[in-house]
């Protein structure tokens, strides 16, 4: 087993660079530049933190179903995989797409289609701050569980999702839980506070070849490891 630290940098890293552009990234933009961003944030990090503290708890779960030998296996071949998926979606872009305008768009859509219930949410928002109503009713207010939702169900499955479950099988899982929450924390903050004007500034191509060589290069320290052993 792995020590805390290196559990940590890992699981740190790997979030940083799995969440930065990904969709719920622009999804927590975007909503914070249409509703209170302590509601925004608190929603959208209580969902990924939710959401690392399960995948940990899986990966710890796996060597009780197959043996550590074969769990290190499996995880050095899903750093391989991700690597080379995040490197064949950064060559594969031509600079053109904007992902932050389809997030966006998707957004819009499921706003007209509850428009109704839009409305009734921003006016309970109003009438929160007006009664000033306590801390707890306010964070269980519409708008906390639309971003927890979103984001909840957007991470669900995907690739940082299992990369962390890879990692707490074969790391430290409490260096990979504070790094993942750390990670975590700092995108989802800088995505609510910086807005559409951090979106447009992120390269893509760049976000995703980093990614791809991180994978790449967890997955060699994972395979000299095991011929070291």
């Amino acid at each position: 087993m792995s020590t805390v630290v290196q559990g940590f940098t890992k699981s740190l890293a790997m979030t940083v660079l799995s969440e930065i552009g990904d969709k719920t990234f622009f999804a927590a933009a975007i909503l914070a530049m249409r509703h209170p961003r302590r509601l925004v944030l608190s929603g959208c990090l209580g969902a990924l933190i939710v959401m690392t503290i399960l995948s940990v708890l899986v990966g710890l779960a796996a060597p009780n179903l197959l043996s550590r030998k074969w769990s290190h296996h499996i995880t050095t071949l899903l750093f391989f995989g991700f690597g080379l998926w995040s490197l064949w979606d950064a060559f594969k872009q031509d600079g053109d797409d904007d992902e932050f305008a389809e997030v966006e768009a998707k957004l819009d859509a499921d706003l007209k289609a509850n428009a109704g219930a839009t409305k009734k949410s921003s006016k309970d928002d109003d009438d929160l701050k007006k009664q000033k109503r306590s801390f707890l009713l306010q964070f269980f207010s519409p708008i906390f569980l639309k971003a927890f939702s979103i984001t909840f169900f957007g991470e669900w499955g995907d690739k940082s999702q299992l990369a962390t479950i890879g990692l707490a099988a074969d790391e430290n899982p409490l260096g990979v839980v504070l790094g993942g929450i750390l990670g975590q924390a700092l995108c989802t903050t800088a995505a609510v506070l910086g807005g559409k004007s951090l979106a447009s500034q992120i390269s893509e191509k760049i976000v995703a070849l980093s990614g791809g060589v991180l994978f790449i290069v967890f997955g060699i320290q994972s395979f000299l490891s095991t011929v070291e052993a």
